[in-house]
């Protein structure tokens, strides 16, 4: 979204009433309409305390000009009662306001999340096209919530004080009554006019300074690659140049401010002198006390800020227009993202079963076959090769798999929830213990500490992990581990959490062939298939089978003999003894026949 384009249109007023209904309508909802309704009684109560005081102001000035003690003490007492019980329920507003606007925040902070979460990342979702969706979530929803709660009190604390005050005012001069509507009316045009500039440059504002943030943590996370290649310089003409690009905005929304505050300060200053202009000839001609002059400026003062919300607040309301906007348009790429089509391919599951039943892949932009009628079973503990030529047709087999794919037909078959897992080429593990790690939360994947520690064994990680300083140390494992260590210990991860299969996409990447090939061998005799899809630095000898995708789309299954060098396993739980026994199931080829003759060979290779 370009700023000059930032505008309240129709879809984005639905959106703005969308959260607001959420929010009424989640778990937090019951809270956020009980601090509402408090709102809204101490917003009456301030104003009634505010009508109160503006006569007992009257009347303590008033006494002042009379020369009289006994009123004046009288109407001391009333003005420290007055002021005591306003700071009391102006200070309980502020908090319920905080309260209220922090349960909102969260509220919508989580969902947000959790739709990011869900359909940006998982998904591969157009938001990658927005810009800073992480600084929409965390910031923008702070200033929304808090600006959106305050606007609102505002609005109607100015609709109250105008009901309040208008009697106040036309009860002394029905002219200072209608100058403060003129006044008002003629001042928020102009401030309109003058600072409508500000909510573009504001947008462009919140994603210049998120670029330069981005930028810094892009040299914070590459430092030693930018060092070892003395790429300083680049970095340093990049963040010049996001420096400018923020600078040169600023500059911008300076300027725009100067003009802006140059006629809000002089009609603020106005403000104080007008009441005195029009009342003062009353008083000369003995029609109105002198308290009543300092009545009409504090309810001029008062009455003419809730009319002119729009002058004294442009500003923020110019920054809270950019807010919405940038919101709108991530819940808008969000909304696209829950409103793709379903992936045309069916999915069906089978207990211990990854197959694809005339599959067919085509690309997004040209619909031409990636893939043509695949029919193939992959057999249990085996495991299988993608190799050839068409690696965009080996990238959205992954994408298949995991659930992911925009144009195709035929059916897949996928083991039962929580027993398959995928292995992306760059692995990732966060900060925090080999431990926690090498546990899989959710799912029905089971963890198992005996398998977990075969595991280390079988891909030789014990020596990495004494010399880390064990598995209960944190660590930033991105710091500490190189790539292909990182990646053992994803498949040590995959291997505790007992799936059927494994999908690695590319292990090539960041494993060397004797790594690799202790993977696989450990994937056999922890009763384990998996289905890689290769890159160009796999050796295909230490595959069961190859399934080589041609460029035009063919394909053809390939069986292959090796010599499996059996040793002795450790104990293992029951489902391990059970796994051991289980029947390769029949391979499907398209090409040849030989399925029938390769089904001797796996029997034998994968036993």
């Amino acid at each position: 979204m370009a700023a000059g384009t930032v505008s309240f249109d129709r879809l984005t007023r639905k959106r703005l009433a969308q959260v607001v209904q959420g929010f009424l309508q989640s778990d937090d909802g019951g809270k956020g309409r009980r601090l509402a309704i408090l709102l809204v009684l101490l917003m009456l109560v301030i104003n009634a305390l505010n009508v109160m005081t503006s006569y007992v102001g009257r009347d303590f000035m008033s006494a002042i000009e009379r020369r009289n003690p006994s009123v004046f003490a009288q109407q001391a007492i009333l003005y420290i009662v007055m002021f005591a019980c306003s700071t009391a329920a102006a200070v309980f507003f502020r908090f319920c306001e905080e309260r209220l606007g922090l349960l909102w925040r969260e509220s919508l902070t989580r969902q947000l999340t959790e739709a990011y979460l869900k359909y940006c990342l998982r998904r591969h979702a157009d938001t990658e096209s927005v810009a800073n969706p992480d600084q929409r979530i965390a910031e923008d929803v702070r200033a929304f919530t808090t600006t959106s709660l305050s606007f609102a009190l505002l609005l109607l604390n100015g609709t109250f004080t105008v009901i309040a005050f208008s009697g106040v005012l036309w009860s002394i001069s029905r002219t200072l009554f209608v100058v403060a509507v003129v006044y008002a009316a003629g001042g928020s045009a102009l401030a309109i006019r003058l600072g409508r500039p500000l909510i573009g440059l504001n947008f462009r504002q919140s994603d210049r300074e998120a670029n330069f943030r981005s930028e810094l943590v892009h040299v914070r996370e590459h430092a030693d690659a930018v060092a070892l290649t003395h790429n300083e310089p680049l970095f340093s003409r990049r963040l010049s140049q996001r420096i400018g690009d923020w600078a040169s905005n600023m500059r911008r929304l300076i300027a725009v401010n100067r003009n802006l505050s140059f006629f809000t300060t002089g009609y603020n200053l106005m403000i104080q002198i007008i009441p005195a202009l029009i009342v003062a000839p009353l008083f000369f001609s003995h029609k109105v006390e002198f308290g009543v002059i300092t009545q009409s400026a504090g309810a001029f003062a008062i009455l003419l800020g809730a009319f002119s919300l729009i002058v004294t607040q442009f500003q923020s309301i110019s920054a809270f227009a950019a807010v919405i906007a940038r919101l709108s348009e991530l819940a808008g790429s969000i909304e696209r993202a829950i409103d793709r089509p379903v992936m045309p391919i069916a999915v069906r599951k089978e207990a211990r079963r990854l197959g694809f039943e005339s599959v067919e892949l085509l690309a997004i932009e040209t619909g031409l076959p990636l893939v043509r009628d695949l029919d193939l079973v992959v057999p249990e503990r085996a495991n299988v090769l993608v190799c050839g030529t068409n690696a965009v047709a080996q990238r959205a087999l992954f994408h298949l798999i995991a659930g992911d794919c925009d144009r195709g037909s035929g059916t897949l078959v996928l083991p039962e929830d929580g027993r398959l897992m995928l292995l992306p080429e760059r692995p990732y593990l966060p900060t925090g213990t080999l431990r926690q790690i090498m546990r899989v939360e959710g799912g029905d994947f089971r963890v198992n500490d005996l398998r977990t520690r075969q595991a280390l064994r079988l891909l030789k990680l014990d020596d990495v992990v004494a010399r880390v300083g064990g598995v209960d140390t944190i660590r930033d494992w991105n710091e500490v581990l190189s790539l292909g260590e990182q990646q053992l210990f994803s498949c040590v991860r995959a291997i505790a959490a007992n799936p059927d299969f494994i999908v690695i996409d590319r292990p090539g990447t960041t494993l060397k062939n004797p790594e690799l090939e202790d993977v696989l061998t450990a994937f056999r005799k922890m009763g384990q298939g998996s289905l890689v899809l290769g890159g160009t630095s796999e050796a295909s000898e230490l595959f069961d089978a190859l399934l080589t995708i041609e460029m035009d789309g063919t394909w053809s299954y390939v069986p292959q003999i090796r010599a499996v060098k059996e040793e002795p396993m450790e104990p293992s739980e029951p489902d391990d003894s059970q796994r051991a026994d289980r029947q390769i199931v029949p391979i499907m080829t398209k090409e040849g026949d030989s399925g029938n003759k390769g089904q001797a060979d796996l029997d034998s290779a994968a036993g």
